[in-house]
């Protein structure tokens, strides 16, 4: 697959700071696991910063889903659900993939890929579309099959694999499909990678502080409470990951996400990284503040229910 052209300049100037509002959607495998739903009320509720334009379902497949498919229609009702909690009906969701790429040359077409391409191929260099992925990355990789132009009007945020020093890359959004990770890091696109293991790891949170600060903030609150609550029988000497609000947070205060410009990794069959220096340059986010993390959102909760 031949992809379009930009210059390295051109991709370090999209992969530079912002000021203002950025334009984003949000690819998200929602009913997978609790931290998804933490990732949509966040960029929802920080609309100093997001103008939220739209959300697509992605696939996943493990103990809660009996296929790709059926993970991503559970997402897009999980969705569905969580607007409606918070009373907005301003935002459309799109239903995703409904398996994964086959091959490298081959997208799987859905609702959400097309959109992508026609909201991507609306936008320009000068005021790219930010595409947030927290889950496998079909849909994306499959917009860039179908049309390969946008990659000069989109930065993606990926939250995918570990970081580059760990043992193996065998993470659930990035091993899900290899074809698609690899289109995304091969392809020039600008990209913003946050690892998991060793770096969004950082993002853990308990039972105690989601009492304190998240039950009383409203409904949606109570309802990120019940979820955490409901995840795990015994909370004593319990910390969960909240993984997937590392992404809102590199896109709302890029000072609680330091990172580093590095030649793109490659991934093999066995989800292991290796690296040559010659490859296009991605941004790689090495640390997160937890602290400044959770109480930004923590405080933006707490606004949200006044």
């Amino acid at each position: 697959m031949l992809y379009p052209t930009i210059t390295e300049a051109q991709r370090m100037e999209r992969l530079t700071s912002r000021t203002g509002r950025i334009r984003m959607v949000l690819d998200t495998d929602t009913f997978n696991e609790i931290d998804d739903q933490f990732a949509v009320v966040y960029a929802l509720q920080s609309p100093e910063r997001l103008q939220v334009e739209a959300f697509y379902a992605a696939p996943f497949f493990n103990d809660l889903s009996t296929g790709p498919k059926d993970g991503m229609e559970k997402s897009y009702h999980e969705l569905h659900k969580i607007l409606k909690l918070m009373g907005r009906t301003d935002i459309p969701i799109y239903k995703g993939s409904d398996a994964y790429l086959p091959g490298s040359e081959a997208p799987v077409e859905s609702e959400a890929a097309r959109n992508l391409v026609e909201r991507a191929m609306a936008s320009s260099p000068e005021d790219p579309l930010y595409v947030v992925a927290i889950g496998a990355i079909t849909n994306v990789a499959s917009a860039i099959l179908m049309e390969p132009r946008i990659i000069a009007n989109i930065v993606i945020v990926w939250l995918g694999g570990h970081a580059l020093h760990w043992h193996n890359t065998q993470e659930f959004n990035l091993e899900q499909d290899i074809p698609a990770a690899r289109i995304i890091l091969d392809s020039g696109v600008p990209l913003v990678l946050i690892p998991c293991m060793g770096v969004a790891s950082h993002l853990k949170t308990t039972l105690s502080e989601m009492r304190d600060f998240v039950k009383e903030s409203g409904v949606i609150g109570e309802y990120l409470y019940e979820t955490y609550r409901q995840v795990h029988p015994d909370h004593y000497a319990y910390s969960r990951v909240i993984w997937d609000i590392s992404t809102i947070a590199y896109l709302v205060n890029e000072r609680s996400t330091p990172s580093v410009l590095l030649p793109s990794p490659i991934v093999s069959e066995e989800a292991r990284w290796s690296q040559d220096p010659s490859r296009h340059l991605i941004r790689y986010v090495t640390y997160i503040d937890r602290d400044g993390v959770f109480r930004d959102l923590f405080q933006k909760l707490s606004k949200g229910a006044n």
